[in-house]
């Protein structure tokens, strides 16, 4: 079968088609991913299965694909005794078997890096540790592993540490205790579990389900070309590194002597199963194959005979058309999942072989310490929600893939499946005028159009058509008055006997008084930054909580668990979807509500960081004088069904004052002047709050032994090794976004977690990461953006000062003259 010529490659590819029905291809060679028989030794152990049976277990791994047996592997060499995994056929069956074996260093997610490099490091010494044949190939920077090989060397491990891995043993039920165990049952018999671990590939639906789960997954097939030997790639010396065509959306590699080639189709050409997605994984299906699709993937093949011409004359040996499991925006599901107790998933792998050993590291890290041991919150399973539909699902998992190889952009946009019915009771009005980001399922205005400038999503890693319209919304809320859509908030309402008590163990900060608010931090038992939460005590032992549209079931998982583990007599309810939320802020805010209230909004009668219950314009709402903004501000929290009305009346009653809206980008540049931290940027559970400058936020001295307490005394006593500084940036219509590197004396030295153009200063501002000698006013160092180093100077903060502080200052000044 040649590959000379388009046309004789397609006839002869086909004729290869129909002799591989699903599954033929697996049952004609060994289980290896090189398409060739397996060599000496490689396969011999996938009849071992244990005969013995356990009744309990610390934890049950559901699934023995990669990243399940690494998750045992793990487990059991860190020294928990009884870990059983439990897989339905045999291991590796599923995607594992037939996976390309890609491993690389290289991820955009600063923390996914770990996840990569963790892998690659466990895979380099895994045979030395198991004796297992590995098959894997080292590429500088970059490679690739025979996934077979290794899913059983990590389950030789797995043995050699204690684990009990049994197969063929089909989960047949789930069923919740009260105490928080699972009765995980089996043909073979039920085991009793503390926690149990979903790690079943593309079978983690019907897992879900199992418990009223819907997680949100859609199988692909995806497609790979395997070649005999080609005389020119057996000459070299050396192996041919990893090639990873962006334009031409394929991955291609050496396998032994031939080549391995892969595209990612776009998303109208790929292909779904849909009927896994409606009636689930057929009966039995383990390792077999779909029929593969030639005409799906010619334009790709072609682009890849342009760069590497010696594949026009090589001889297919194979093509693999095999299901790979997607979530919406491509990255797995990795953590304990919001309101089951004791549920842990690993699931939604599209890059299974490179994850598993990181993924199984980062959760038995986390099952055994009680806290992740690094933030992955792009990959929290909470991210997703009951607006998760299987139509949305499939919309983005079919973008995502396709979208695989294309280059990412800052600010980027995507913008299939939307909206969903996370829509505000104001989207309507807005949608045309605005340019809509995503939250969380929300849609949100990040900024909006204004007359003679060009309108809709504009890429670039430079400064586009949002800059000048973002710079007049800044100027209109410093100067006047704008109102911006908050709605998407995750909001909890926290009520019962013992919520005060709750929620002094739970938070870092005194607990408000009754009509008060305050920015209070949940914080982990090692001291680093859980959660921000705005908490409001709107009655006695009533509370308000609001957190930001990304943390919503991050933070009420945690929450959850504290009340079950510390038995509080308390309710939290999920009020997220109910309540709508308009923030209106600028020196003209008290003038424009107080037309559309007889409540007395002074700033005597109205304090900063008070909340009241207030009507405004017949409508009730719980106003909370606090904004991100930094100037004088209320948000007006409301049922969502009255957004419309409130909007359109206090529009209606600003348009003397100049009224008009602004959007989330003029948020960050104001929130930035004024050194607001943000979290899941200035601080997660990377850093503790000592570090990122929450001193006033973190009451040590109150007497409640709040969760990390002690770990924070610690911290203090033992002094900081770095500290985040506020930085001032010379730029050319660039400007950073967080993850850049500085740089001091040609090292690296930290780097930066958010940024933004200062309109007020006309330069760029940051915020970073660096070590506590470099850590002064005034301190000279370099930030890398797009290639290029910019001269940076760390400054006092802040750069702007909020307004309750510029009355203070009025105040005293006005008083000292008196």
């Amino acid at each position: 079968m040649l590959l000379g010529g388009l046309r004789q490659l397609r006839v002869q590819l086909r004729k290869v088609e129909s002799t591989l029905t699903p599954g033929s291809w697996l049952r004609s060679v060994c289980r290896s991913s090189s398409g060739l028989p397996c060599q000496e030794g490689e396969g011999k152990t996938s009849s071992f299965s244990e005969t013995r049976w356990k009744d309990t277990a610390e934890t049950v791994i559901i699934g023995g694909g990669c990243v399940g047996v690494s998750l045992a592997y793990h487990l059991a060499k860190a020294g928990m005794k009884d870990v059983v995994l439990l897989e339905a056929s045999e291991l590796t069956a599923g995607s594992t078997w037939h996976a390309a074996g890609l491993t690389t260093y290289f991820h955009p997610g600063i923390n996914l890096k770990k996840i990569h490099y963790y892998s690659i490091k466990l895979y380099e010494k895994l045979e030395e540790e198991t004796g297992q044949v590995l098959a894997g190939l080292y590429n500088p920077g970059d490679g690739h592993i025979d996934p077979y090989s290794l899913t059983m060397a990590l389950a030789a491990g797995a043995r050699k540490y204690g684990a009990l891995l049994k197969f063929p043993a089909r989960v047949t039920n789930l069923k919740l205790r009260s105490d928080g165990t699972w009765d995980v049952e089996t043909p073979q018999g039920s085991v009793r579990a503390n926690r149990i671990v979903n790690a079943t590939g593309f079978w983690a639906r019907e897992v879900g389900k199992m418990i009223g789960l819907e997680h949100p997954l859609i199988p692909v097939h995806h497609q790979y070309i395997v070649t005999a030997t080609i005389p020119e790639v057996k000459a070299l010396k050396r192996e041919l590194p990893v090639l990873r065509d962006l334009e031409g959306s394929y991955y291609l590699r050496q396998e032994r002597d031939g080549l391995l080639f892969g595209p990612y189709e776009n998303q109208k050409k790929m292909k779904v199963q849909d009927s896994w997605v409606t009636d689930g994984v057929p009966p039995g299906f383990g390792k077999e194959l779909f029929e593969s699709d030639l005409d799906r993937i010619m334009e790709y093949v072609e682009a890849a005979m342009d760069m590497v011409p010696v594949l026009r004359k090589a001889d297919i040996i194979n093509i693999v058309s095999g299901p790979i499991t997607y979530s919406p925006d491509i990255l797995p599901m990795v953590g304990p999942h919001q309101g089951v107790r004791n549920y842990w998933v690993a699931i939604g792998f599209g890059y299974g072989i490179i994850h598993a050993g990181g993924v199984g590291k980062y959760l038995s890290d986390w099952i055994l310490g009680g806290e992740p041991p690094f933030d992955l919150i792009e990959l929290d399973p909470n991210r997703y929600g009951k607006w998760t539909t299987t139509q949305y699902t499939e919309a983005k998992a079919r973008e995502s893939y396709g979208f695989n190889n294309i280059v990412g952009y800052p600010k980027e946009e995507r913008f299939a499946g939307r909206p969903t019915k996370r829509i505000s009771g104001i989207y309507n009005i807005l949608n045309s005028k605005c340019s809509m980001g995503f939250h969380a399922g929300w849609e949100q205005p990040h900024w909006f159009y204004k007359p003679g400038h060009e309108p809709g999503y504009k890429p670039s890693f430079r400064r586009t058509n949002w800059f000048q319209p973002v710079g007049s919304e800044y100027q209109q809320v410093m100067q006047k008055v704008g109102v911006i859509d908050l709605s998407p908030f995750g909001k909890f309402k926290v009520k019962g006997k013992d919520s005060l008590k709750l929620l002094d163990h739970l938070f870092a900060n005194v607990v408000p008084k009754v009509g008060f608010t305050n920015i209070s931090h949940m914080l982990t038992p090692k001291g680093r930054v859980y959660a921000e939460l705005t908490v409001c005590q709107q009655s006695p032992g009533e509370f308000l909580l609001v957190t930001g549209s990304g943390s919503e079931l991050h933070d009420l998982r945690w929450i959850e668990e504290e009340i079950v583990k510390g038995e509080y007599n308390v309710k939290i309810e999920n009020i997220t979807d109910e309540l709508g939320v308009l923030g209106v802020a600028g020196p003209s805010a008290r003038k424009v509500l107080q037309k559309l209230t007889s409540a007395d909004l002074s700033n005597d009668a109205f304090k900063f960081l008070q909340s009241k219950p207030l009507t405004i314009s017949n409508i009730p709402v719980t106003a909370i004088r606090i904004s991100y903004t930094g100037e004088l501000g209320w948000e007006l929290y409301h049922r969502q069904e009255d957004s419309a009305t409130l909007y359109g009346a206090i529009m209606e009653a600003g348009q003397e004052d100049g009224i008009d809206n602004f959007g989330t980008y003029a948020l960050n540049a104001l929130r930035m002047e004024k050194a607001f931290r943000a979290w899941g940027s200035e601080m997660n559970c990377d850093t503790n709050p000592l570090e990122a400058g929450l001193d006033q936020f973190i009451k040590l001295n109150k007497p409640a032994d709040f969760i990390g307490k002690q770990a924070l005394k610690q911290m203090k006593e033992k002094g900081l090794k770095r500290r985040l500084v506020y930085l001032t940036l010379e730029t050319d219509h660039v400007d950073p976004e967080g993850n850049e590197s500085v740089w001091h004396d040609g090292k690296v030295v930290g780097n930066t977690t958010s940024g933004s153009y200062s309109y007020s200063i006309q330069k760029s501002l940051a915020f970073a990461y660096v070590p506590m000698e470099l850590s002064k006013v005034g301190q000279r160092v370099e930030v890398e953006l797009l290639g290029k180093n910019y001269p940076a100077t760390i400054i006092q903060e802040p750069l702007v000062l909020t307004e309750p502080s510029r009355v203070r200052l009025q105040k005293k000044a006005g008083n000292s003259q008196v």
